[in-house]
């Protein structure tokens, strides 16, 4: 897991590694000051020798100037390979979620998406820094301030022998009563954002209902049990640092009292004694280690709270696509022909309930289906297998006479276009967002497509026409002008095979059948599958399929149904007599 994560550094590896280099400067730096401050006082100031006191005085001020410069560059360094190490992350991440399938992306939730690809991303960033720098510094400051002091005296050294088992000992009891606390906590915050992302994109339902407090009271209880699992967790780890500071103290007391009695000692014996200064570099020593150990428990708390950010995001980085191009894929759609052979589909493997069942269809190239059902009859499942959007779980879909499965994706899907059933514009110009169809249209093209769709002459009533800026979510404007957008954005594919999920249910009959009109004349030649809910938006078509629970109930044309299917007659006669007869 963690090595797959640090592919993440990438070009950044220099900077990964310098600055641990630059780190142990600044360590070896700051342990050689004791060392100067003891000859300063031992051989300068107690024996009045002005050389030797300005000589360390200058090797004094140079270690100092040498470990800031170290200390800056391992910052930059660290800091430079840690927001590296996040970018390439989260483009990996995000570029894998591309990947995915709709199978795929319903393991995850999008919140929980959104956060892995921002919260759980801050956590290894900050892991990731204080790795490279703190845990190099504190290890090296506890480890070579331990041999420093044994070369200074064997028995003060003992006294942190004795008390480092103990620190040791309480951070392998606390840390693991915390690791399901952190679990439960990243899942909670998952849970917030799903609130937050709900209520933002639903605003308007959420005030025409007037359920603000409802809202608010599902975020304040859900935002409390994420404060008390965080506040719970902090509080077991928050016993290291009383634990930590005791021992310190302790440690002080202890080389104190000892430390006292030898340098009184050393009055009669300097062998068996310590001088003022070396007492004096004990202290500094007994400082340096203890805070050095103090810090490399933070950096193992910070660790323990990124173990669950990094098995979320490496879950994204290891789910593997569903769908894949092939092996010598085919790369050219022939025709719009498109033919179900047998075709049943589950949404999931282990699912029971089939949502579509033995289909058997044929529909020529340039044909205009139109496809009835009530609701749950799987009329946007059979649409969506089409550009293998999901994989059928039996049987063959062929589109010009080639199983969809042996295309190239990319291929297949520019040549299948889709207008959902929940239209989607995105911030930006109406020209930014009809060129998602295609890139390089010409103005023109544009406007030919947005005439056929009947959207040219709203959007030349807008001040900017076709430069009017489009909100988020496309909010500022109506569900038919949205909709109609969505269908020109679909023809400048200029596609094999158009779709349109009930993607005209917003527009009044008198433009649906504009629209339906200009695809007759204007792109005779493109396969066109019209699901809706109103017969007079089908009722033209070369062939209308009537799904019912997910088979096949009867195709025809309309006069055909209207003599043999009793669901098509009873759809026809409610919609247009009102159903009162």
């Amino acid at each position: 897991m963690i090595k797959r994560l640090a592919r993440c550094i990438r070009e950044y590896k220099w900077a990964a590694l310098l600055s641990p280099l630059c780190m142990a400067g600044e360590v070896i730096m700051e342990l050689l000051i004791p060392q100067v401050m003891a000859q300063l006082y031992d051989y300068g100031i107690a024996l009045q020798d002005m050389n030797t006191v300005i000589t360390r005085s200058i090797q004094l001020v140079l270690c100092a100037l040498l470990s800031l410069c170290f200390g800056v560059a391992s910052a930059t360094f660290a800091s430079k390979a840690a927001t590296g190490f996040a970018k390439n992350l989260r483009h990996d991440m995000y570029h894998h979620v591309q990947n995915f399938s709709f199978s795929n992306i319903d393991k995850f939730s999008s919140s929980s998406i959104v956060t892995r690809l921002t919260s759980d991303v801050a956590n290894l960033q900050m892991t990731f820094q204080m790795l490279i720098r703190m845990t190099i510094r504190c290890t090296m400051m506890l480890v070579l301030a331990l041999v420093f002091a044994l070369r200074l005296s064997v028995k003060l050294s003992t006294i942190y022998l004795q008390v480092m088992p103990v620190l040791v000992i309480a951070l392998v009891c606390l840390v693991p009563m915390v690791f399901k606390i952190f679990d439960r906590g990243f899942k909670m915050l998952d849970k917030l954002n799903n609130v937050i992302q709900e209520n933002v994109h639903g605003i308007r339902v959420v005030k025409s209902f007037v359920r603000e407090r409802k809202e608010e009271s599902k975020f304040t209880n859900i935002s409390g049990d994420l404060e008390k699992s965080f506040s719970k967790a902090e509080r077991i780890l928050s016993l290291n640092s009383p634990l930590m500071m005791m021992c310190v103290y302790a440690c002080m007391l202890s080389i104190s009292w000892v430390g006292a009695q030898m340098v009184v000692a050393s009055g009669n014996n300097p062998d068996l004694g310590l001088t003022t200064g070396q007492l004096s570099a004990m202290f500094t020593y007994t400082t340096q280690i203890l805070m050095g150990l103090m810090n490399l428990s933070m950096v193992f708390v910070m660790m323990t709270m990124s173990r669950t950010p990094l098995r979320r995001c490496y879950e994204i980085l290891e789910e593997q696509p569903d769908l894949v191009s092939p092996e010598s894929a085919v790369t050219e759609v022939k025709d719009g022909s498109i033919d179900f052979e047998n075709v049943s589909f589950r949404y999931s493997a282990t699912a029971q309930h089939r949502a579509l069942k033995e289909v058997d269809l044929h529909i020529p190239s340039g044909a205009t289906v139109g496809i009835l059902g009530g609701t749950g009859s799987s009329k946007t499942t059979l649409a969506q297998l089409i550009p293998r959007l999901y994989d059928v779980s039996e049987g063959t879909l062929k589109v010009g006479g080639v199983d969809v499965r042996n295309y190239d994706l990319e291929v297949l899907r520019d040549n299948v276009a889709m207008v959902l059933q929940k239209n989607v514009l995105f911030s930006g110009s109406i020209k930014e967002n009809l060129r998602w169809g295609n890139a390089n249209a010409t103005d023109e093209e544009l406007i030919h497509a947005c005439k056929l769709a009947c959207a040219h002459d709203f959007i030349e009533s807008f001040p900017d026409g076709y430069d009017t800026h489009i909100e988020q979510g496309g909010t500022n404007v109506s569900g038919g002008q949205k909709q109609r957008l969505c269908i020109a954005r679909a023809l400048l594919k200029k596609p094999k095979i158009l779709i349109l999920d009930d993607s005209t249910s917003a527009v009044d009959t008198r433009t649906d059948a504009l629209i339906r009109q200009a695809f007759r004349d204007e792109i005779p030649g493109t396969t066109k599958l019209i699901i809706a809910q109103r017969v007079s938006s089908v009722q033209d078509a070369d062939m209308i399929i009537i799904l019912d629970n997910g088979q096949i109930s009867a195709v025809g044309t309309h006069d055909e149904l209207m003599q043999s299917s009793s669901i098509y007659q009873e759809v026809f006669y409610s919609q247009q007599k009102g159903g009162l007869e």
